[in-house]
């Protein structure tokens, strides 16, 4: 046990800022709009709460600057793909490469920088639990805003009149433009919002858990979300699973390293990237077998209004 917890414990915190980007962007898929460019965000998002962290000496300031940022740039991809009705898939990717330039451009000199930032909080009680107590309760403010935030989209989704008109839209736009539902405008505030949480998820890795900037420091977690959206089937507990495990796999390799091992670094490096692989090869093949359920049917579609009629 006294392997097994540090292991767990590092795996929900290496979790944590692909959980907010998931989270993220099921909220957006579940409207019918796809979103390529989480990526791209999360360096954003990582960027701007180092930055006002930095300035500012508080972190924060910093994370809410990121989620504004989230829901600013956001604001771009919810133009192009819902009023201009561009490619979704070419719309995100261009996301990921503007995301990527700015926030390498304009952190150039931050980099090696560092700031106080969000530490571990051990909540009184619950962190002295066996096992379950260092995991889960001896954790940053961040990670416990997290398991919140798992129930609250549950809650937006499927117990909420908006989250009806969520799912409704990313189904069957005609029927609920047919019904009385604004499509556009349920697109924009989920596309917006889900960029806020994906901006969040990168702003943990500046502000909480390295509490420096470095470029490219996301180093693929917004395209291990994109994957992780289809692994949970679009469900925020589902999604909660996956980004342990993920982390999981990033943390076990973290120690494999550090206790000393033949294994070349990169190849342990590539493991959470072969995880990835293997789990969106498993979903083709259950999809394939009719297994697959849960998919928004509307998802990457622009919607025209005219067809109505």
């Amino acid at each position: 046990m006294e392997l097994i917890v540090p292991i767990l414990a590092a795996a929900v915190r290496s979790g944590t800022p692909i959980l907010y980007a998931t989270l993220g962007e099921i909220i957006t898929e579940k409207s019918g709009v796809l979103n390529l460019g989480l990526e791209g965000i999360m360096l954003i998002g990582a960027y701007t709460g180092f930055i006002v962290t930095f300035n500012t000496g508080s972190p924060l300031w910093g994370l809410a600057a990121a989620f504004l940022a989230g829901v600013a740039v956001n604001v771009i991809h919810a133009f192009l793909c819902i009023s201009l009705r561009a490619n979704q898939v070419i719309c995100g990717l261009a996301m990921t490469m503007f995301g990527t330039g700015m926030s390498s451009l304009l952190g150039r000199s931050y980099v090696g920088q560092t700031i106080s930032g969000l530490g571990v909080m051990p909540l009184p009680g619950l962190s002295s639990l066996p096992i379950v107590g260092p995991v889960f309760f001896n954790q940053d403010p961040m990670v416990y805003m997290s398991y919140f935030l798992v129930f609250l989209v549950w809650f937006l989704i499927f117990k909420t009149k908006f989250g009806l008109k969520m799912r409704a839209v990313g189904d069957s736009p005609l029927s609920a433009e047919a019904a009385g539902i604004s499509v556009s405008t349920v697109r924009y505030i989920s596309t917006l919002l889900g960029g806020g949480f994906v901006s969040l998820g990168g702003a943990y890795l500046s502000v909480v858990y390295s509490h420096m900037w470095v470029e490219l420091m996301t180093a693929g977690r917004g395209w291990i979300a994109v994957a992780l959206v289809i692994f949970a089937i679009w469900h925020p507990f589902r999604a909660a699973l996956g980004s342990y495990l993920f982390g999981g796999v990033e943390a076990l390799q973290m120690r494999i390293q550090a206790g000393g091992t033949s294994i070349p670094a990169p190849l342990l490096m590539m493991l959470p990237y072969i995880l990835t692989i293997t789990v969106l090869v498993m979903i083709s093949v259950l999809k394939g077998r009719g297994r697959f359920l849960g998919s928004p049917s509307a998802l990457g579609l622009p919607f025209y209004r005219e067809e109505r009629e």
